[in-house]
């Protein structure tokens, strides 16, 4: 599970949504709000790279990898002795 590409990304993804929550949470300008008009952008940029994180997460924990056994060979599938 660790070295799942899902994990990997959906680790990724809440990191850098928690780094835009907490930036627009004590940073956020006037100038920076009149830009977006009002809107503060990296609370809800923040928010929605969380929410998918989460559902990277649930879908590595809902949906492991299984690593298949390789097939032993058949009796029939052995190629015959040279004579």
């Amino acid at each position: 599970m660790l070295f799942d590409i899902r994990t990997i990304v959906g680790a990724l993804l809440g990191c850098y949504g928690v780094i835009l929550v907490v930036t627009g949470l004590v940073h956020d300008t006037a100038a920076e709000e009149i830009k977006t008009g009002g809107i503060n952008v990296n609370v809800w940029a923040g928010v929605g790279m969380i929410a998918v994180a989460l559902a990277f997460l649930t879908w590595v924990l809902l949906r492991p990898v299984v690593p298949t056994e390789p097939e032993a060979p058949r009796a029939d599938d052995q190629p015959s002795p040279p004579e």
